[in-house]
């Protein structure tokens, strides 16, 4: 199994729609790239940690391509809005791909170069080398399968779109 991370916006529907792809294995909400040891939630939303709510994301790459997947990410986010994605509006909520093997490097970046031809703007969706990722608190875990009636900022829509995307 590969994995990588996606931080689009709030992490409850990202890891919802993602968890939709055929080929991901497993996924995780939690905190990258951030300085404080050990944040909290509460200490991540203050923006004052420099973490970015992610989704860590395990697929099987003989299923789901890491460019097919990075084109969905894609999908899911609007990569030209800096620090908001939908309602949520902070560093927190910032776009971006984080990577643990520089050979998937080059293939997000194609990806991305690709992506951009398709925005007058450019793209804020950072991609960086991942430094860290601190697992968040239970009760963010599948929240929305938890709490079907709760906050999403994707439509539902795209939660379909994501079950047909990789046949």
């Amino acid at each position: 199994m590969n994995e990588i991370y996606f931080a689009g916006g709030c992490f409850w529907g990202t890891q919802h729609y993602l968890k939709q792809i055929r080929g991901v294995v497993a996924t995780a909400v939690g905190y990258a790239n951030g300085t404080t040891p050990n944040p909290t939630y509460e200490e991540v939303y203050s923006d004052l940690t420099g973490y970015v709510e992610c989704v860590r994301v395990e697929y099987d790459p003989a299923t789901i391509t890491l460019r097919r997947l990075v084109e969905l990410y894609f999908a899911s986010i609007d990569p030209t809005l800096l620090n908001r994605q939908g309602n949520d509006v902070g560093t927190r909520y910032r776009t971006g791909i984080y990577y643990t093997c520089e050979e998937d490097r080059a293939t997000i970046a194609e990806v991305y170069l690709a992506e951009q031809t398709k925005y007058e703007s450019e793209l804020t969706t950072e991609v960086e080398p991942l430094r860290c990722f601190v697992a968040a608190e239970a009760y963010h875990q599948d929240y929305l399968e938890k709490n079907p009636a709760g906050y999403c900022h994707l439509p539902a829509a795209l939660f379909k779109f994501a079950r047909e995307a990789n046949k």
